[in-house]
């Protein structure tokens, strides 16, 4: 193929990782660039022009994580709180420059069902990754420790019909780990002649 745009996006999507929030290195991102990550989030294709992405800047991660640990704790119950994983939750953003927590704000056309606006946030959230790699930057999409449970929906103050879709760790790294596929291309494409 010869053209100059297909070979960008295409190393672009192939060396897109996912860098976990304690391999960043601290590194502060320019509030500019997360807001040029956000506009590409907004260009992501949605059923009706639905548009149900929704975004939570975090300038200063460690008070994300805070609450996400406090989430975690008043969730699990004394029976099962783990003290570690609440250690864990409250230093995830040390290193990381900006969380972005993403939500599915339910559209108002009931013709269009629930798994559309799904896959449209995801698409806004994979639009902001594809872009934090083009940017040099280090990202991390998470729905661990409280993040898909009921605390989460309620600190956020969604409606019954919403939904978390995901908090994203932005920062930079030093090292970016290798990429793989574990199964062939060809044992997940069927061609009909």
């Amino acid at each position: 193929m010869d053209s100059i745009a297909f070979t960008t996006i295409s190393n672009i999507i192939k060396t897109r990782r996912s860098v976990k929030p304690v391999m960043m290195n601290g590194h502060k991102i320019p509030n500019g660039h997360v807001a040029a990550l956000l506009e590409l989030a907004d260009w992501a294709p949605t059923h009706g022009y639905t548009e149900p992405w929704r975004f939570t800047v975090y300038e200063n991660p460690a008070e994300f994580c805070r609450e996400h640990a406090e989430i975690y704790k008043r969730g699990v119950g004394a029976e099962n709180f783990n003290e570690n994983t609440y250690y864990n939750l409250q230093h995830q953003g040390d290193k990381v420059s900006h969380v972005i927590v993403a939500t599915m704000k339910r559209g108002d056309l009931p013709k269009i069902p629930p798994f559309e606006e799904v896959a449209a946030v995801s698409s806004a959230i994979q639009n902001i990754l594809l872009g934090a790699t083009a940017l040099n930057m280090a990202s991390f999409w998470s729905t661990g420790g409280a993040i898909l449970k009921p605390g989460m929906k309620e600190f956020l103050q969604l409606r019954e019909a919403d939904n978390v879709l995901g908090v994203l760790y932005l920062g930079y790294a030093d090292q970016y780990p290798e990429g793989r596929r574990n199964t062939p291309l060809e044992e997940k494409i069927v061609w009909v002649k």
